[in-house]
């Protein structure tokens, strides 16, 4: 059990981690909307006045929130492609899809970051440039997919990106909601017809 008092300097990381830990088991099972001082201290085993030390108020905690969800994120596995062009878009894609427990645990998290997101300008500018950032990655392998030839000469590269990053959130979206009519199988099956749909095959 923590105490409540402010934590000595050389246990601040360690402490660190934990609270880390413990936003990140809210956040999995309650997400966004059940992410108080509350919870995370019941998670710790501690007083909500430990937090308190950490984060003056909910908006300071949910902003912590987002950067584990970054972290996360950016830390997770994911597969190796050797050519670039569609395969490397088609795998950069399947990272995304809720394909597994914890690939939809992932995304349940995000999904429910939206609502709290919209509702404050400094975390929409946040969401927006780390979409921004997600556009620009899939952006070189369209880009590559064009010079390889396996899209055509004349495709637009901003308006495919933009294209594919929507349809990706609307397929992630739609197995969240409906995880028996959109599996695994499924889920891979739509976007590889997609992906052929683009290449004009």
């Amino acid at each position: 059990m923590y105490n409540t008092g402010v934590p000595a300097r050389g246990d601040h990381d360690a402490r660190r981690r934990d609270v880390s830990e413990a936003v990140w088991r809210v956040l999995a099972t309650r997400g966004f909307g059940g992410l108080t001082l509350r919870a995370v201290a019941a998670e710790l085993g501690a007083s909500t006045g430990l937090l308190t030390h950490y984060f003056p108020n909910k908006k300071a905690l949910v902003t912590y929130a987002l950067d584990v969800a970054d972290e996360r994120t950016a830390s997770r596995r994911v597969r190796e492609v050797q050519v670039e062009g569609l395969a490397a878009l088609r795998s950069a894609l399947m990272d995304v899809l809720p394909l597994t427990p914890d690939s939809a645990a992932m995304n349940r998290i995000w999904v429910s970051s939206w609502d709290g997101a919209l509702a404050d300008p400094e975390l929409v500018v946040r969401e927006k440039n780390r979409y921004q950032d997600w556009r620009e990655r899939l952006r070189s392998h369209v880009a590559a997919a064009v010079e390889r030839g396996e899209l055509p000469a004349s495709s637009d590269v901003d308006g495919v990106v933009a294209t594919v990053a929507a349809f990706t959130h609307g397929l992630v979206v739609q197995a969240l909601f409906d995880p028996e009519r959109f599996p695994a199988v499924r889920q891979t099956e739509i976007l590889d017809a997609f992906l052929m749909s683009l290449s004009g095959c």
